[in-house]
């Protein structure tokens, strides 16, 4: 699950985990590729107003992201660490 995030430039989420670990999420493509409740996340600034609801990135529509799935993605590209202490 996710505990907490940050919107970053260019469909990119900070995320960090309630293991411990976090790491940069790439959603630029999935953005991109359409759908009707994606299409507000194409403007930045709505992108950026995204929160977490019971564990999951969600935005203002009710859209969001499988917090599983954004781990699962992370740790298989190799871009997920640990936190700093």
């Amino acid at each position: 699950m996710v505990l907490k995030l940050k919107p970053l430039p260019d469909w990119r989420l900070w995320l960090r985990f309630t293991d411990g670990r976090e790491g940069e999420y790439d959603l630029r493509d999935f953005v991109h590729s359409g759908g009707e409740m994606v299409e507000p996340l194409k403007d930045q600034a709505y992108f950026a107003r995204v929160f977490v609801e019971l564990g999951a990135p969600t935005w203002p529509n009710g859209f969001d992201i499988d917090p599983i799935k954004a781990y699962m993605d992370l740790r298989d590209s190799g871009a997920l660490k640990q936190a700093a202490a």
